[in-house]
């Protein structure tokens, strides 16, 4: 049976006390210090009659207290349902509605968007909070959940396929769900990570969000192996520079943008980053070209990772530039149609997966989970073509596709070429509607400081040497910075509408072919 993330944590606690878990800041935990802090807080959960089911809200950044309330959570068998830090009150209030969390925890600087929250979703003597005061009679101090520490240990929840995790989509078409995870799946999904390089000799930097799925998996991934971790509570580019040279850490997860961000900074001021040797990128298409700078400066590649919060771990990184995973040996992968059948080799399908990492469908409800994955299948939604051997690569998310009088189109092929041009930063490429064709092209683009001046009729027309006259943006237009949701991923629902709002408005930024 596959060791459970808690079960890995006691074999470290025990087999090696001193070890580092992670560094926050100048605080070092070990996992001896982990442990105590879990079976503390684990123990208050269960005093204040918390039981396997109920939903703990943990609303806080990359901070030690996430951590610790996670595992206890796991622990005891309840259910922690971290929050998005980036929404307001207008979008938690929803989400915790669905939830009817049993407690909440919380950082200080977050709770004001909790804090008006009817007692009928969040009960006022449920609520905790750490860091600064509040001026609110209801948010009591986390210290004050704390269990005692002279009693024995918690026992640890004995129904590995309970659901013990709960973490939103992006919700890019509506309200995000409630991605449904247990401890069996955890498990499977921290054991995988051994595909990505990961083992007890790596020192992984942490910057990711850990309310998100990639974030979360990466740091208990590390757990699992006993990889000591540098945990960052918000990125800053510059900041996760200088941590990798001072712990020169070797295994650095993050999404494309950030990785942006990372190589602009270090062209500016270079740290010594020589340490690192394992950098995936995932939540959005990396561009080849980002890969090729990356590669450049940093000395070591920067690869492709599949991995949707609902099931990672059937695929790991890709051995070539551009948007390509590979199929772990073993895992259950296929590429179907529209029907359902499997596609050949080399054709666009839709990938499915199946295995222990795969998600038991989205809550909705105490005891109500709902599109359980048939026969285990999970439909990723994503668009994908196999490659020679075990290479998948990735076309386009399929409710992306646009269709232009008839004719399928990727945007990822368009955003690719686009972002090859040396004066373009970074693109995107979203259909709006027509009433003759269906959908138009339109495109987006974020050009390279310096390069303003460069015309965009002169970028389509090097697009237009490349790709069929219908997949050619029809529209184009210079963005200061491409939207992104808190994921990472291009926010296409918000360009389009822009160019919805701006067409007909002679802006000067359009260029029409």
């Amino acid at each position: 049976m596959t060791t459970t993330l808690i079960e890995a944590l006691d074999h470290h606690a025990k087999s090696r006390p001193e070890g580092v878990a992670f560094h926050f800041g100048e605080d070092v935990w070990t996992y001896e210090r982990l442990m105590d802090e879990v079976q503390r807080l684990a123990r208050g959960l269960v005093e204040r009659g918390l039981r396997k089911g109920n939903r703990v809200a943990l609303h806080m950044a990359n901070v030690p207290e996430l951590a610790v309330a996670c595992c206890a959570c796991f622990r005891i068998g309840a259910i922690a349902a971290p929050l998005n830090i980036r929404l307001k009150s207008a979008e938690l209030r929803p989400l915790l509605e669905r939830l009817r969390p049993a407690l909440y925890i919380g950082q200080a600087n977050l709770y004001r968007h909790v804090a008006a929250t009817d007692c009928s979703i969040v009960p006022s003597n449920t609520r905790f909070i750490f860091g600064d005061t509040v001026d609110d009679p209801w948010a009591q101090p986390l210290t004050k959940l704390h269990g005692k520490s002279n009693a024995g240990p918690v026992r640890a929840e004995a129904d590995v396929h309970a659901p013990v995790l709960l973490l939103t989509t992006s919700g890019t078409t509506g309200q995000p769900k409630f991605v449904t995870h247990t401890s069996a799946t955890l498990a499977a999904i921290a054991d995988s990570a051994k595909h990505l390089g990961l083992d007890g000799d790596q020192i992984a930097a942490i910057a990711l969000p850990m309310v998100h799925g990639f974030g979360l998996f990466a740091f208990l991934a590390c757990l699992r192996f006993g990889a000591p971790i540098v945990l960052l509570e918000r990125f800053d580019p510059d900041t996760v520079l200088d941590t990798i040279e001072r712990h020169r850490c070797t295994w650095l997860p993050a999404v494309p943008a950030m990785f942006a961000a990372l190589l602009e900074r270090q062209q500016a001021r270079g740290r010594n980053v020589h340490s690192l040797r394992v950098c995936l990128s995932s939540g959005d298409v990396c561009p080849p070209r980002l890969q090729e700078q990356f590669a450049a400066l940093f000395g070591t590649r920067l690869r492709s990772f599949w991995g949707a919060t609902e099931a990672v771990g059937s695929l790991t990184y890709g051995l070539e530039s551009g948007p390509v995973s590979r199929i772990v040996k073993g895992a259950e992968v296929r590429l179907i149609d529209d029907s359902g059948a499997p596609v050949p080799r080399g054709e666009i399908g839709e990938l499915v997966l199946r295995g222990p990492n795969v998600t038991i469908g989205y809550w909705a409800g105490p005891g109500a989970i709902e599109d359980v994955p048939k026969a285990g299948w999970f439909p990723t939604g994503d668009l994908m073509r196999q490659g020679d051997n075990d290479d998948l690569w990735f076309v386009s998310r399929k409710k992306d596709v646009i269709i232009r009088g008839g004719l399928n189109i990727s945007p990822v092929e368009i955003e690719r070429i686009l972002t090859a041009h040396p004066a373009v930063r970074d693109a995107a490429v979203v259909g709006v509607p027509d009433g003759a064709l269906g959908q138009r092209v339109a495109g987006f683009v974020q050009m390279e400081r310096g390069t303003r001046s460069i015309i965009l009729k002169e970028i389509l027309a090097g697009v237009t040497a490349l790709l069929a006259d219908y997949k050619v943006p029809e529209i184009l237009e210079m963005v200061d910075a491409i939207p992104r949701n808190s994921l990472g991923k291009i926010d296409r629902k918000s360009l389009a509408a822009m160019i919805s709002e701006r067409e007909g408005k002679g802006i000067d930024q359009l260029a029409s072919l």
